[in-house]
């Protein structure tokens, strides 16, 4: 399977990452290490998750994905195989948040911890924070770096003029560089990323992680009204994008998926992988039958005049 480069960072890797979001969450203990053991046999190899995840279900704490990755680590021992990205900055219930020295460094032992690892592969900064100045944050992973405990650095959720003065940062003061951007970016939601900040990442060779590459979903044909997102796990997030324009992008992919016999899903992953810049798409699956159906999309070549349709009707 061809890899593709993570930026400047030294790492590659094959062209679809396994949000891990939904562990612990819609997804149990048992179905997570089962969904993980197939992805890293196929070849895949990076797995995206947050201290954070999942802070939003009653009851959980944070670091419920990570401890679940963690455990499987332990069991399998397939630490090798995989290249781990987790994030810091979101707010982390009775820890803090933002992207200060200190929540940073506490931050990072303590995902280390949960997920049984001596190292992170690569830590994301979850969301930008303006209270905190670049070089206190890129001081902070730069130790991590320089002590092992981190190998590469990303952002996650930055605007171009944001990204542009990090990195700006790093060259004045001589600290490490981001080397990917994890922006929110599919077919129905475009326009964060194209742009600026697309312009931006090509320049600076950065890779491009979009995460919710399905839009929670909605890109899967799962919902075509609102009384379908009527009690589903993500139905509130589906409800705010459900409009004609988004129905437009559905029956797009409904011609595409028919011209190449696959399904709506696989051709939003690949017009994703068409797409300048983008490294590897963040999909996330609660079922072995969801994984296998993904995979799909990273051997299919979408024609020029396909590709040019779905552009159309997602401006």
């Amino acid at each position: 399977m061809q890899h593709r480069k993570l930026g400047r960072s030294g790492l590659s890797c094959a062209p679809l990452v396994l949000g891990c979001h939904v562990f612990g969450w819609t997804v149990d203990e048992a179905a997570s290490c089962e969904i993980l053991d197939v992805f890293t046999d196929r070849g895949f190899a990076l797995i995206d998750t947050a201290d954070t995840y999942s802070t939003w279900v009653p009851g959980h704490q944070g670091g419920e994905s990570e401890s679940i990755i963690g455990n499987w680590l332990k069991v399998t021992g397939k630490r090798d195989q995989v290249l781990i990205a987790t994030k810091v900055g979101a707010d982390m219930k009775n820890v803090g948040k933002g992207l200060s020295r200190t929540h940073i460094i506490r931050s990072a032992e303590r995902s280390l911890r949960r997920l049984g690892t001596d190292r992170i592969d690569l830590y994301l900064a979850h969301f930008d924070d303006t209270a905190v100045a670049f070089e206190e944050t890129l001081e902070a992973f730069a130790s991590l770096i320089e002590s092992g405990k981190v190998r590469a650095i990303g952002a996650s959720n930055y605007s171009a003029p944001r990204l542009t003065g990090a990195l700006a940062a790093s060259r004045a003061h001589g600290l490490p560089l981001y080397s990917c951007l994890r922006p929110h970016y599919n077919l129905v939601m475009g326009a964060f990323y194209e742009g600026d900040l697309r312009q931006l990442c090509l320049m600076e060779d950065l890779g491009v992680l979009p995460f919710r590459g399905l839009e929670a979903g909605f890109l899967t044909d799962k919902y075509r009204s609102i009384g379908d997102t009527i009690g589903a796990a993500r139905g509130a997030v589906v409800a705010r994008i459900l409009d004609a324009r988004s129905l437009d992008i559905l029956g797009e992919l409904d011609s595409a998926a028919l011209r190449f016999n696959a399904t709506p899903a696989q051709i939003a992953v690949a017009w994703l992988l068409a797409q300048p810049g983008i490294t590897a798409p963040i999909v996330s699956v609660t079922s072995l039958a969801q994984l296998t159906e993904i995979f799909g999309a990273t051997t299919m070549t979408l024609d020029a005049r396909t590709l040019m349709r779905l552009d159309l009707v997602s401006a």
